[in-house]
């Protein structure tokens, strides 16, 4: 049907009623971006750009619902008002509770920082409300999905009469989603228990990594040559590994040095302290030379340091190491382990 052959009356209160929705969508956005800009609110000054797809999604499925618009939409034979407004209002409800949780989480986040060298708050926070916010937002878009789908009475008795019908095929799809479902409870269990937090220093199946994301369902470590090992959140809970910053973000690094008999320790130790009081990368908490066993032809001594984390210990280690190699190079070139052949004058 064209639109002249249209009721002028009909067509004049729909256009009324849209541009009353437009005008209202040009208010809030301004009200909201004027919020924004005023620091003593809550609201972050990107808040209105957020909600701008779901106020849109929101309007329209009012101006679905008004009388004129549903008896304008009849005139071209289409009469699914109702049922693409619920949808449409059930989509822009949803989107805008996850746009809330992501700027409470962002607020919170805010009064924490994790740059900082001690940011086991932080990153326990941090940790924290990113996997409450991945449930939040499962559980709120599987409550959406299952809304939208009840409030059609043609699909809600074909659901019913699926779920009715499942019987073996049901208890099947609950065993085969067993593993899935251990998985997500493990997440959720990390959420909780922290044996893990994000920028944790973990050393797992061998390899030393960073913790840079912890989904619901997997972890990914950031390996020191910049690969990423994913590991699935069920693995922090059934096996061992080793975790260098549960409790403090400080840890303490050590240097394995060889030599033989004749090196002298005491000015082996004087240097180490000599190379770690001229280095910004001690925290000047501990400072220990060793000998931790002796072999046939060799000795084994160990320094033990000290640094704020763990990026910082693996740089003093390094140091630490070159230095007390080029010190015995100069001042003990006679204790560098050598192996001795001796031949036989006889023969």
């Amino acid at each position: 049907m064209k639109l002249m052959a249209l009721d002028p009356d009909l067509l004049k209160k729909t256009s009324i009623v849209f541009l009353i929705l437009v005008l209202t969508f040009i208010t809030i956005k301004f009200i909201l971006k004027k919020i924004g800009k005023d620091p003593k609110y809550y609201l972050p000054t990107t808040f209105a750009k957020q909600v701008t797809a779901p106020l849109i999604i929101f309007l329209l499925a009012t101006f679905l619902q008004f009388r004129s618009v549903k008896a304008f939409f009849k005139e071209f034979n289409f009469g699914y008002t109702k049922q693409v407004a619920t949808l449409l209002f059930i989509i822009s409800v949803t989107w805008t509770i996850l746009v809330f949780i992501k700027v409470v989480k962002n607020k919170i986040f805010k009064r924490y920082n994790i740059s900082k060298k001690n940011n086991l708050k932080a990153r326990k926070v941090l940790t924290q409300l990113n996997i409450l916010e991945r449930i939040s937002t499962f559980i709120i878009v599987l409550l959406a999905i299952g809304i939208a789908l009840m409030s059609f009475d043609k699909i809600k008795s074909i659901g019913v009469s699926v779920l009715t019908s499942a019987g073996l095929a049901g208890i099947i799809v609950g065993f085969s989603a067993q593993k899935a479902l251990g998985t997500l409870l493990a997440g959720i269990q990390i959420a909780f228990t922290q044996p893990i937090r994000l920028d944790d220093v973990l050393i797992v199946e061998g390899e030393w990594g960073i913790v840079e994301e912890i989904t619901l369902t997997y972890v990914v470590i950031k390996i020191w040559d910049k690969r990423r090992l994913v590991v699935p959140t069920t693995y922090f809970i059934e096996k061992p590994f080793q975790n260098w910053t549960r409790s403090t973000s400080d840890i303490l690094g050590t240097v394995f040095i060889y030599t033989d008999y004749n090196v002298n320790f005491d000015k082996l130790r004087g240097k180490l302290t000599n190379i770690l009081e001229n280095t910004p990368l001690w925290n000047k908490e501990v400072n220990v030379l060793q000998v931790t066993n002796a072999a046939k032809d060799n000795v084994e001594i160990r320094a033990l340091m000290s640094a704020d984390d763990s990026p910082t210990a693996w740089d003093l280690r390094v140091h630490v190491r070159e230095e007390l190699i080029k010190y015995i190079q100069q001042e003990f070139p006679e204790s560098i382990p050598r192996t001795t052949v001796r031949m036989d004058s006889s023969s």
